[in-house]
């Protein structure tokens, strides 16, 4: 009798709890009225996830120019709103901005990897507001867009040269090469030295960089279905995304205690040193601190990636434009040698004489558009934009590329024209709806030194060097892959010295 009971309660249990599971299920996936259009039917557990494809670039920029300002993404239990247009995007990030510059806690490294969302790009609120100003106070003191960290990059860049010119004009990948001078740069910033091309740690540290860039392009469905990270295989890259989080952590640690041993607040040369002593500053008052060794670590993991991976990136397009663009790479040379010469290196007060090179830096940004999507967003608050409802908790994404592929803005997008940089007089025109660096509150922390790098590389190669194919008769296709920072096809160059 009594098993009896017991196996009716266990029987009734089992149906009241699928019957919960089920209503939440229900509520939960029910759509909220006047949300932006969506492109099909939503299934249950995945959403509209089941109609991306591998690349999903282009199919973002058609949903772009079939829906307008806004779409709809079911992706697994998510919302997700994407922005296609620059003044739907300017008035959630800048006008609406109390209610824009959160990032959704839910992404898959910040479930599965403890503290993640501590650093620069993932915190939200007082966390996030306390990093980007210490760090913005820090970056503006070691000269970031002056002089002084100027001669740094030309520093750097005189080493750059010097091994491009080893390779004696024959084919190579300099991909790597490129990612660790650049890299050099913002080694000298948060560690206060360079590294050599050659040593053991630094290349193993940029290679974990490269890796952790490259699985962190293939989440996009682990951060909205993050149970998928279960499956075997690895299928999703999440678990070596993980195991590399875990490497670079331990990294970050080691060198702040070996620079914390020579601390001294009189000698503040490099960004964990006086982060450090930021983090005394502030504990010597009676006050809560959002400044802690775990943000620290975080913030220089951001900080390499934010201030490596695209900048690297958008020098290798750039070269490999030139590759199918020869004429333009002839205009550039013969601009740097009528305005600067070729007897000194350029340095940041020649950009205002070399226009035209501005120019065709600003057209590969657009055309290459190396940040398709920028990082997540997370409303906080029930709003409306462009005449949709909105509610708390909608991850915005703002498709960046849709803009900067735009027909309406641009007219003859697909075509690569610096000139449209260029007014009638020849001069650089800025254009809001070029936004490689986002817009609002989160735009990227880095946007002034990456312009600095930018400027100072570019103008330096293409002085020393005319860049050829590796056949002459086959030229590397500009073929665009997908991921958070969208670089080309891998690709080799001759770096042929112009005055040799």
């Amino acid at each position: 009798m009594l098993e009896s009971v017991m196996s009716c309660l266990d029987v009734s249990s089992c149906l009241i709890g699928l019957f919960i599971l089920l209503l939440a299920m229900f509520f939960r996936s029910r759509k909220p009225k006047n949300l932006p259009p969506t492109p099909g039917t939503a299934l249950p557990f995945v959403g509209h996830l089941y109609m991306l494809e591998k690349n999903p670039r282009q199919q973002f920029k058609q949903w772009a120019e079939q829906f307008g300002s806004m779409f709809t993404l079911k992706m697994g239990p998510n919302t997700a709103v994407f922005i296609n247009t620059l003044d739907t995007l300017k008035e959630a990030f800048i006008k609406q901005g109390d209610y824009f510059s959160d990032r959704p806690n839910n992404l898959f490294a910040v479930k599965f990897s403890q503290n993640f969302d501590k650093g620069l790009v993932l915190s939200s609120g007082s966390y996030w507001k306390s990093q980007r100003t210490t760090s913005l106070a820090i970056l503006r003191n070691f000269g970031m867009g002056k002089n002084i960290l100027a001669e740094k990059i030309i520093e750097e860049i005189s080493f750059f040269t010097k091994e491009l010119a080893r390779k004696n004009g024959q084919p190579s990948d300099i991909r790597n090469l490129t990612n660790m001078s650049i890299s050099n740069i913002i080694c000298s910033i948060i560690f206060g030295k360079r590294f050599e091309f050659g040593d053991e740690k630094f290349t193993e540290l940029v290679q974990m960089f490269n890796e952790a860039v490259k699985a962190n392009s293939a989440d996009l469905i682990l951060n909205f279905v993050p149970i998928l990270y279960y499956l075997p295989f690895d299928f999703f890259k999440g678990k070596r995304l993980l195991e590399i989080i875990g490497q670079l952590r331990q990294f970050d640690f080691e060198k702040i205690r070996e620079i914390k041993k020579s601390y001294d607040p009189d000698n503040l040369d490099n960004y964990i040193v006086a982060y450090i002593d930021e983090m005394r500053k502030e504990a010597s008052l009676d006050q809560k601190s959002y400044l802690d060794e775990i943000c620290l670590a975080r913030n220089i993991d951001n900080l390499f990636i934010a201030g490596t991976e695209t900048t690297s990136t958008t020098i290798m397009w750039c070269l490999l434009y030139m590759l199918h663009y020869p004429e333009v790479q002839q205009r550039i040379y013969k601009e740097i040698v009528e305005q600067i010469g070729t007897e000194r290196p350029p340095n940041i007060t020649d950009k205002s004489n070399l226009k035209y090179l501005t120019a065709v830096i600003m057209e590969v940004q657009r055309k290459a558009s190396i940040v398709p999507l920028g990082l997540p967003h997370l409303c906080n608050k029930d709003t409306t934009l462009a005449g949709y409802n909105i509610p708390k908790g909608t991850i915005v994404m703002p498709n960046l590329d849709a803009i900067h592929a735009s027909k309406e803005i641009w007219g003859d997008p697909e075509t690569f024209r610096p000139e449209r940089f260029l007014d009638d007089k020849g001069n650089v025109m800025t254009r809001e709806e070029l936004m490689p660096f986002s817009i609002g509150r989160r735009k990227c922390l880095g946007e002034s030194l990456a312009k600095m790098e930018l400027f100072l590389f570019l103008s330096s190669l293409f002085q020393q060097f005319e860049f050829l194919p590796a056949s002459p008769d086959k030229v590397p296709p500009l073929t665009k892959t997908w991921g958070g920072v969208a670089a080309s096809e891998p690709f080799e160059i001759r770096c042929v010295e112009r005055n040799k």
